[in-house]
């Protein structure tokens, strides 16, 4: 694969959201002689997926992991870098109001609210549901108000999509939904109580058991760029890879950045599972449709 770039430093546009590892990208402590990556802000972050897998808007991209599969599954132009710069443990984003708690056991035929069904960690909290308690995706009401960011994806009859409805805090205090999925917009204070007992028990558990915190978003590049500028993709992601090991860390601790193939075959195959069985991908993906592409522009010692 030749590149077409010239002499100049080639420039890539860039959006990533704000960890620890981006942190030396962004302000300048790590760079390159072969690259550089001009950040696009993007807050919150979701809003720059839909873009990216619609219409190539940017050359390398953030992209929750369902999003991504979903990208590969109805052929859109992207590649999906064995990269993850964000993973978080999913049980305690399941909420109630707390003047009307609910227990797992009595979620089905309820309403829970989730910001789209295709969010990543609405996928997580099901399939933690469904391993936890038995309960599948149909057993529950789901309302959304956005929705896919893969446009050819549509919705499972067991959805209620509507775009005008009120944030999900407002539908927990108005009692619209029995309980609401949310993610980094997770609120604070007691008015809001957990669904899940003993979350961050039963996550440490699961965390012993697998070795993996919850995939929720990787690194996609553009089809285009790898086409015509496939060393800057490699050098890119070498720079990811130098920025992690960059970060001080506990031994043995959870880490939410994870790099490599065989590291993510685990990982990613659990997430193809679950959304194979809540009705997010319409067949099976297989390892050479999900990284084949990026096997051909990283090689194979991205390991």
């Amino acid at each position: 694969m030749a590149d077409l770039e010239g002499a100049e430093l080639p420039v890539l546009r860039a959006v990533l959201g704000d960890y620890p590892l981006t942190a030396p990208l962004k302000n300048g402590d790590l760079d390159s002689s072969q690259v550089r990556l001009d950040f696009v802000p993007v807050s919150p972050i979701h809003r720059a997926f839909a873009p990216m897998v619609r219409d190539e808007a940017y050359d390398l991209c953030e992209l929750a992991i369902v999003t991504a599969l979903q990208a590969i599954a109805y052929g859109r132009p992207i590649v999906l870098l064995p990269a993850v710069v964000a993973a978080r443990f999913q049980r305690g984003c399941l909420i109630a109001h707390a003047s009307r708690p609910v227990r797992p056991d009595d979620l089905k035929g309820k309403r829970i609210g989730v910001r789209s069904f295709t969010q990543t960690t609405g996928m997580w909290v099901r399939a933690h549901l469904a391993e936890d308690y038995g309960l599948a995706a149909q057993d529950i009401q789901w309302i959304t108000r956005d929705g896919a960011h893969v446009a050819e994806y549509a919705d499972p009859a067991f959805v209620t999509h509507d775009p005008h409805a009120a944030h999900l805090p407002e539908m927990l205090r108005e009692g619209h939904i029995d309980a609401a999925i949310l993610g980094n917009d997770l609120p604070e204070g007691d008015e809001f109580v957990p669904v899940v007992p003993e979350a961050a028990a039963r996550d440490e558990q699961w965390w012993q058991q697998h070795g993996f915190m919850p995939i929720n978003h990787m690194v996609a590049v553009s089809a285009s760029v790898c086409r015509e500028r496939p060393s800057a993709v490699r050098e890119s992601y070498a720079l990811l890879r130098r920025a992690d090991a960059s970060v001080e860390r506990p031994g043995g601790a959870p880490h939410p950045a994870v790099f490599g193939y065989e590291r993510l075959r685990e990982p990613v195959e659990s997430v193809i599972d679950a959304c194979l069985a809540q009705q997010l991908l319409p067949r099976r993906l297989g390892p050479e449709e999900i990284f084949g592409l990026a096997r051909e522009v990283l090689g194979s010692d991205a390991d």
